[in-house]
């Protein structure tokens, strides 16, 4: 699906949601607000769908049966519920949806969508050693481990989830990354951050770093020859 069209879902889904609360604000017109709710939440499921349809055949049985399972839950509690006991069937769906977050977040803790691992820059404190860690190198390098600031760091791996790749939710995820990278910056002594060996070709990871903000620092050229020859 084409990124702009599911922004546009998305904002439809959005507004739908707005009028479902403003509908549910009054009895008269709380029919109304639950179908634009439902309309809108359909709207926002089969968008994510087509964005990031599942992977697998098992993956979709689990969508299908996790639709099923809320549906029949909440179908079932809406017609056997009584008017009087109307406030417990709000408290019940309040923790659906906190349930509902549990689960996402558990998710996104043992599937990460994302990895990215940041090291100090090393360089800043073995410049001076000439390449040499023994005798006295390796004690020095030790000792500035333990007690040196580091003004910059390098990032060593990124990967993403090959389902996002080429994707808006893709860069979204990388700019996340980014952001997050900036604010655990902001709370040590680093600086700037390198994002090294990016290929030139690879746009879906330029873009996004560029549009944070960083700038090409350096150039590598990669040479080959062949040694049969």
């Amino acid at each position: 699906m084409n990124a702009n069209l599911a922004a546009l879902l998305y904002l439809v889904s959005g507004i739908l949601f707005i009028l479902a609360l403003r509908g549910l604000s009054s009895p008269a017109t709380s029919r109304q607000g639950n179908r634009y709710g439902m309309i809108g939440m359909a709207i926002a499921v089969l968008t994510t769908l087509a964005l990031s349809p599942p992977s697998s055949g098992l993956a979709w049985l689990l969508v299908v049966l996790g639709v099923a399972i809320g549906g029949g839950i909440g179908a079932w509690r809406a017609r056997t519920i009584q008017m009087t006991a109307m406030p417990q069937l709000v408290a019940m769906f309040h923790s659906l949806v906190g349930l509902a977050a549990v689960l996402v977040a558990a998710g996104a803790l043992y599937a990460p969508q994302a990895f990215g691992i940041a090291v100090p820059n090393l360089h800043e404190i073995t410049a001076d050693l000439g390449g040499r860690l023994l005798p006295l190198g390796l004690p020095r390098l030790i000792s500035r481990i333990r007690n040196h600031k580091f003004n910059s760091a390098r990032l060593l791996l990124f990967g993403i989830r090959r389902a996002l790749q080429k994707k808006a939710a893709g860069g979204a995820v990388i700019l996340a990354f980014i952001e997050e990278i900036r604010k655990r910056s902001a709370r040590t002594s680093v600086t700037h951050v390198e994002f090294g060996w990016v290929l030139e070709d690879n746009l879906g990871m330029r873009r996004p770093i560029e549009l944070s903000g960083a700038k090409i620092d350096k150039v590598h050229r990669i040479y080959e020859k062949n040694l049969a020859a």
